[in-house]
């Protein structure tokens, strides 16, 4: 579903992803690993056309998108649920949900998608006229998934989407990523938490400054030693 080939990317000339290469198949969870600014970021964003490469070639299924705008993107199914959420805190969480699908191709099936989206997650179904702003950072989880999902999205991008949540809510957001995964969703997770990552994800590709350092089966790369120098610079 997508092929990521020799990409580089980088700000003001000077690269910080340096030919990486990835590929992820139709209804798989592929997980992203690395520190602290090893490119995981820079990499989700280039895949969701916010970041133009300096070299390289993005496909997704079998169309090459290396040139197309984040707004194309988002038409033909790459949806990125942004690491902090990212909600319009002054809109209704109804209004939230309902700007997600307003991409022409979803625009159509909007009516079922809500019934979906309310239907993974009942919290929102009580909150659909408060602000996004006043919910807690668990339930606006929630709510950037759901506004991913009413996009219709084909490939779900998931930048990490445990960061700030208490482990109950934790629990439950790799929960629904789980049912979404048996439901056909192919997914791509972009985690700082190593062992979280691995135990969801089928295979994982580790950046290691702005590099593919280890990729393979997720049981594989959890005892590859390359993993835990790209993690602890050890």
């Amino acid at each position: 579903m997508l092929e990521v080939d020799h990409l580089v990317t980088g700000y003001g000339g000077v690269p910080v992803l340096q030919d990486v290469s990835l590929t992820l198949s139709a209804g798989e969870i592929v997980g992203l690993l690395g520190a602290n600014n090893a490119g995981k970021t820079t990499l989700i964003n280039s895949l969701s056309g916010m970041y133009a490469p300096m070299s390289g070639r993005i496909r997704f299924e079998g169309q090459d998108v290396t040139a197309m705008t984040p707004k194309q993107r988002v038409e033909i199914g790459i949806i990125q649920v942004p690491e902090g959420r990212l909600v319009f805190p002054e809109m209704s969480v109804r209004e939230n949900l309902l700007l997600g699908g307003i991409n022409a191709r979803a625009r159509t099936h909007r009516r079922r998608q809500m019934d979906h989206v309310l239907e993974l997650f009942p919290r929102l179904q009580e909150r659909l006229g408060q602000k996004a702003g006043t919910l807690s950072g668990g339930e606006q989880q929630m709510l950037a998934i759901g506004r991913a999902l009413m996009a219709e999205a084909k490939l779900l991008m998931l930048d990490e989407p445990s960061l700030g949540l208490s482990p109950l809510f934790v629990q439950y957001i790799f929960g629904i990523i789980d049912r979404l995964h048996a439901e056909g969703l192919s997914i791509l997770l972009i985690e700082q938490n190593l062992n979280l990552t691995l135990r969801h994800a089928q295979r994982c590709y580790v950046l290691e400054r702005g590099k593919v350092a280890v990729e393979g089966a997720s049981d594989v790369v959890k005892d590859d030693p390359r993993t835990r120098r790209a993690y602890l610079g050890l």
